[in-house]
């Protein structure tokens, strides 16, 4: 049976989670057995999630928090949290609005982005004092819309903004519920609004984070429930505008069109930021850090190659490009066939379980 999108991302990050932290197999069989509908296995999983984050190594907690959001992403954080309820569910508790400022502004690229960001934040806060103090303070929405190409960090930025207005006091939980039209509309005239209105009332106090939010309104001509749709979030949008943030994601041009087909609802946003692609100097930043994070070592005669087959990527991209997308594909690609070469080695030293060569570059790079 083929996975749908939090399927995977439960398996992935527990996987991770699994690796890292030494589990034999026993993190990945909760994932699979909550996936099976065994709800106790989630409150398993949620104490190998606490218990990584004993660790106190930066690494292993961030794979921890994100096999939490996954999880979140899976049931809801209502849902969850009922189903933990004797251990209820925090979101990334463990670091300071410092810390969290500090993953924003270490992103590779994405310059305009985080200074948009960090203005908007600063913004934020001091409505925040100001309202404290009695004064009179600006009724702007929090909701945001990002658009661009596919993998230039749109999710990632999304994910951050919902913890750091935790921090700052403007969101109640700060968890993250990542959603797409198969989730918000339903089969049938009317089941829709409900289908909506129990997505909002699990993201309420958090970020509800739509991605291609244009796909919504994609068949708008013929398509009553993507309009029953719209209408139900655009009423949400304003009802819950005090502990809730809307997120919507798409490329430019059809998010364009997206606001253009409901009167309402690009008054509801405030802030537009366009995520521009990244250039071939930054996806080459990409590659490294993702070894550097996997305890892998790419030799320079590799950066060197595939420096070039990324400049001739990007030169010759079309609105498709997956930028990060496409340097995730690139890497895995490459550690597959690093464990082919090394696994020929009768005795491999660690040199050779780090380095990725020339030899371990992909064919095909896409």
């Amino acid at each position: 049976m083929k996975q749908n999108k939090y399927e995977k991302s439960l398996i992935d990050n527990a996987k991770y989670l699994d690796t890292v932290t030494q589990s034999d197999g026993r993190i990945v069989d909760c994932a699979k057995l909550i996936i099976d509908n065994n709800d106790k296995a989630a409150i398993l999983l949620c104490k190998y999630i606490d218990k990584a984050t004993e660790y106190k190594n930066s690494q292993i907690t961030k794979i921890a928090i994100s096999t939490k959001d996954a999880l979140i992403s899976f049931y809801g954080h209502k849902e969850l949290a009922n189903i933990c309820s004797d251990e209820p569910v925090q979101d990334d508790d463990n670091y300071s609005l410092e810390d969290l400022m500090g993953q924003l502004n270490s992103l590779i690229g994405l310059e305009k982005v985080k200074s948009k960001v960090n203005d908007l934040i600063d913004f934020q806060k001091i409505q925040l004092l100001r309202k404290a103090k009695g004064l009179h303070s600006p009724k702007n929405t929090m909701h945001l819309a990002f658009t661009g190409n596919p993998g230039t960090g749109k999710t990632t930025v999304a994910r951050i903004v919902g913890r750091i207005y935790k921090k700052i006091g403007l969101l109640s939980k700060g968890h993250f519920m990542e959603v797409s039209r198969t989730d918000l509309i339903a089969g049938y005239q009317g089941q829709t609004a409900l289908k909506v209105k129990d997505v909002i009332d699990k993201a309420k106090g958090g970020v509800l984070f739509i991605d291609e939010a244009y796909s919504i309104t994609e068949n708008d001509h013929s398509d009553s429930y993507g309009r029953e749709c719209l209408t139900e979030l655009t009423k949400a949008l304003e009802d819950y505008r005090e502990d809730l943030v809307v997120i919507v994601a798409g490329y430019s041009e059809p998010m364009k069109q997206f606001f253009d087909s409901n009167p309402g609802l690009k008054s509801r946003f405030n802030t537009f930021i366009e995520f521009d692609d990244y250039n071939s100097e930054e996806l080459m930043l990409i590659l490294s850090s993702m070894s550097e994070k996997e305890d892998y070592m790419v030799t320079d005669r590799a950066k060197a190659i595939l420096s070039q087959l990324i400049t001739d990527a990007t030169s010759s991209k079309d609105d498709e490009f997956a930028n990060g997308r496409f340097i995730r594909n690139i890497f895995e690609s490459m550690l597959m066939n690093h464990a082919r070469r090394v696994a020929k080695i009768e005795s491999p030293t660690i040199t050779d379980l780090k380095e990725l060569t020339e030899n371990d570059i992909p064919l095909n790079l896409k």
